[in-house]
């Protein structure tokens, strides 16, 4: 179909040009702020149970209890699963350039919001902030399929898998952006607020200032994601969308004819001609014909991924402790575990998550898509056996440098594997009408294996022995701890 119009016969052979790339950065800033939002949670959560869960009969600092701690991890990811089914149908209902902005401007102001709270009773602060980081995490949601969808059709036939992957590579930075501000944020307070150790006076470990730290690394979120929006607000719709959904080829004709630089000259017969072939609906048996496998492939890979990806992510804190790699938590003041939780993540981001991304970048229109995908499913394997099968190992004194570098590349082919190409494919293998539904859909299958990464963690990561298990840990919750440790692949 797209081969029959001379507007996407252009796009499709043009050269790589500055449009390229200012859309890149365009679409690419939303995942950025995705992924700001999305993993900057896990570097304040313990911050958060120091504060408003503080028992002064404790010898261990205040922590969130586990149905508190999944809830505050987890529900952004809820928020997700919903924002990818509903604006992946309304992009492909009412447009990607319109839905994107709408998307947009939800994400900057619950961001914002996500930082306030109701009174200062550990209940209504959690509520708050699980109330505004699920509708976060709405507008999020949209930004999966809305900027995959983009990307695609804005990208020339050539480098069009490297194009998505770099728009998607942006999460790294993003991540890593959280870490800094954290780094940052912590550590001036920490040197205006100076505090002793929890073990050495547990009230005062946790300066009243403290508060202010963890709000201001979740409303930093907001600041990208508003630069952007009058950039976002500027490009031309896709001209594929207007073309062969739109029905306006003349449109995407003038649309391209500006962005490329080069006089293109739609016949409006031949466009209708076009735009009237295989109008096939997503639950018609043709479309189950044609791509019925392809969308149960999509699903499945993101769903399975996203069980280990997200749980790792959002728990490294956890599993850093445990290894040993960050000091016994009251050993520290709350500024200071928050500086030094910040600076682990941050160094993972930087030596194992980035670098994955920008290789599949590079690689991907070489060796294609299915060797990425497949070579770094199995390699994820092999490092997760790794580390899983002889834990106690890793956690003897002395071998925490080896278990974070096995750890680091987990992510490493991760990003270069299975996280990047099931954004990718889904983008690139339905046609223009379904597009950016079918890409909702196969996302909204990872956010599923998220929640349960993220809401089956901890209970899975809980000590065996009742009497080590985290305050509001249900003891007959046991043998759902031992399956899920099984699932997850996980000894801890």
């Amino acid at each position: 179909m797209a081969r029959d119009l001379k507007v996407l016969n252009a796009l499709d052979s043009a050269k790589t040009q500055w449009y390229h790339f200012t859309a890149i950065v365009i679409a690419g800033m939303g995942f950025f702020t995705d992924a700001y939002d999305l993993f900057s949670i896990s570097l304040v959560t313990k911050l958060l149970g120091r504060i408003y869960y503080f028992n002064p009969n404790s010898k261990h600092p205040g922590s969130l209890p586990p149905n508190v701690s999944a809830a505050v991890n987890g529900v952004a990811f809820c928020g997700t699963l919903a924002g990818q089914l509903f604006f992946g149908w309304l992009g492909d209902k009412m447009g990607r350039k319109k839905v994107y902005g709408m998307t947009l401007m939800l994400m900057v102001i619950c961001c914002l919001a996500s930082g306030l709270s109701f009174g200062s009773e550990p209940k209504g602060v959690m509520a708050t902030l699980c109330f505004f980081r699920f509708w976060l995490g709405f507008g999020i949601g949209g930004d999966y399929p809305l900027s995959a969808t983009i990307m695609s059709e804005y990208a020339n036939k050539k480098t069009r898998g490297a194009f998505i992957a770099a728009v998607f590579a942006m999460q790294g930075f993003g991540n890593l952006t959280g870490g800094i501000v954290s780094i940052i944020v912590s550590a001036a307070f920490k040197a205006s607020f100076d505090a002793p150790a929890y073990k050495d006076d547990p009230a005062g470990s946790t300066v009243r200032q403290a508060d202010y730290a963890w709000r201001i690394v979740l409303m930093f979120g907001a600041i990208p994601a508003l630069l952007t929006y009058y950039w976002r607000m500027k490009m031309p719709e896709t001209a594929r969308y207007t073309a062969l959904v739109a029905k306006n080829a003349k449109q995407a004709a003038s649309d391209m004819t500006q962005v490329l630089n080069m006089e293109i000259v739609e016949e409006p017969e031949h466009a209708e001609a076009v735009a009237r072939r295989e109008q096939f609906g997503l639950f018609s048996r043709q479309f189950a014909k044609r791509h019925g496998l392809h969308l149960l492939g999509t699903t499945v890979c993101w769903f399975t991924l996203d069980i280990a990806f997200y749980s790792g992510n959002l728990f490294q804190k956890d599993i850093y402790t445990a290894v040993n790699w960050l000091p016994k938590a009251d050993t520290m003041n709350a500024l200071e575990e928050m500086f030094k939780i910040s600076r682990a993540q941050t160094l993972v981001a930087l030596c194992g998550t980035i670098p994955g991304y920008w290789f599949t970048v590079f690689f991907i229109d070489i060796i294609g898509r299915f060797v990425i995908q497949l070579g770094g499913f199995f390699f994820m394997t092999v490092f997760m056996l790794g580390l899983a099968i002889p834990y106690h190992h890793w956690t003897t004194p002395g071998h925490h440098i080896g278990f974070v570098v096995m750890y680091a590349f987990t992510f490493f082919f991760a990003n270069f594997g299975p996280n990047s190409t099931t954004f990718i494919v889904p983008a690139e293998i339905f046609p223009a009408r379904l597009r950016s539904t079918c890409h909702g859909i196969s996302a909204a299958a990872g956010k599923a294996g998220a929640i349960i990464g993220s809401f089956g963690f901890l209970y899975a990561a809980q000590s065996t022995d009742p009497t080590k298990t985290d305050p509001g840990y249900p003891a007959e919750c046991e043998f759902v701890r031992r399956e899920l440790c099984f699932i997850m692949g996980q000894r801890l």
